[in-house]
């Protein structure tokens, strides 16, 4: 089979594509023959070295496929069925790959499975961050950056469904559109205006109640500033670089709450694995939730994949296809 490895951490350079033996199933683990693997900013920061893994490893967190071969002590799944994953380690970029039967979960009859690999790690995302990170309710107001992007086009609509007011930001023109029919209610062109200047002039004096930044170092600071006394800044992605060093006093401005949450710890009990994985999942198959996919690459354009993303010119979600 064929898979994307990475031998020593670097930049896109550094994914090789290989010709390797199919892996054989372990007690508790599942053969699956991959349809789409998602391309996640998880799998960047494995590549550099940032989040290490013994090397030399194949890319990829998350993917959807159908089983091939059940290794010993598996229940619950059968050769044939459709399933799919996030946040597991080398599972994305190859034609096979094995999946902890504890992690796989089942996609609903008839779904497409490129559509159940877009929605499962971005989709579970916005999820736990709109449920459980910050419980948004009616009547709130929230920022999401990078409002056009994969997780922010999913934060939006379920925001917006929950009569959550959305203020998105955007880097580039062209994307305004793709968040406001998300349904961000205002979009702003950040790397153009005064960016807190501008969000407190779209909220208010009140300020608003949460944000919800996967950028980073370059927006951070500024929308910290318009939270709302007692309100929460949501840091779950650093897009544009690691946010520096934050002194605690400065929460003490507004009794503010900072949290940096990542799915691997909403999802660790199967129960809480099944039930966001079962809501997004039927939401994307019923049409209620609707996904982006923004870039379809094969195996051996995972380099150009990773450029891509890494530029911020992409919009949605990206897929490897085998």
């Amino acid at each position: 089979m064929r898979a994307v490895i990475v031998e020593q951490p670097g930049g896109p350079e550094a994914l090789t594509l290989v010709e390797r033996e199919a892996p054989t199933p372990g007690p508790g683990e599942v053969l699956v023959t991959l349809v789409a693997g998602g391309i996640n900013f998880i799998d960047v920061y494995q590549r550099e070295g940032r989040y290490p893994l013994e090397l030399p490893f194949v890319g990829g967190n998350e993917g959807a496929g159908t089983v091939a071969a059940l290794g010993e002590g598996v229940e619950g799944v059968e050769v044939g069925d459709a399933v799919a994953w996030a946040m597991v380690a080398q599972t994305g970029y190859a034609e096979q790959v094995l999946v902890p039967a504890a992690r796989l979960v089942p996609v609903p009859e008839g779904m497409d499975l490129e559509q159940a690999a877009a929605a499962m790690l971005q989709g579970m995302t916005a999820h736990y961050l709109v449920n459980s990170t910050f419980e948004a309710k009616e009547g709130q107001t929230a920022v999401v950056t990078a409002a056009s992007g994969g997780v922010g086009l999913l934060l939006c609509q379920m925001l917006s469904a929950k009569g959550v007011r959305v203020i998105g930001t955007v880097g580039r023109e062209e994307k305004v559109q793709l968040a406001k029919d998300a349904g961000a209610d205002e979009v702003v062109l950040y790397r153009e205006v005064d960016l807190a200047g501008e969000v407190r002039r779209l909220a208010g004096d009140a300020g608003v109640d949460v944000v919800y930044d996967g950028v980073g170092k370059d927006t951070f600071d500024a929308l910290l500033s318009v939270l709302r006394p007692r309100g929460m800044m949501v840091l779950f992605g650093a897009a544009s670089g690691a946010v520096p060093p934050v002194d605690p006093m400065v929460l003490s401005k507004g009794s503010l709450f900072l949290t940096r949450p990542t799915l691997a710890h909403y999802g660790v009990e199967r129960e809480e694995l099944l039930w966001r994985s079962g809501e997004v999942l039927e939401a994307v198959a019923d049409g209620s939730l609707k996904l982006q996919i923004g870039g379809r690459y094969p195996l051996a354009a995972a380099r150009q994949a990773h450029e891509d993303l890494e530029s911020g010119v992409t919009t949605g979600k990206l897929l490897l296809i085998p």
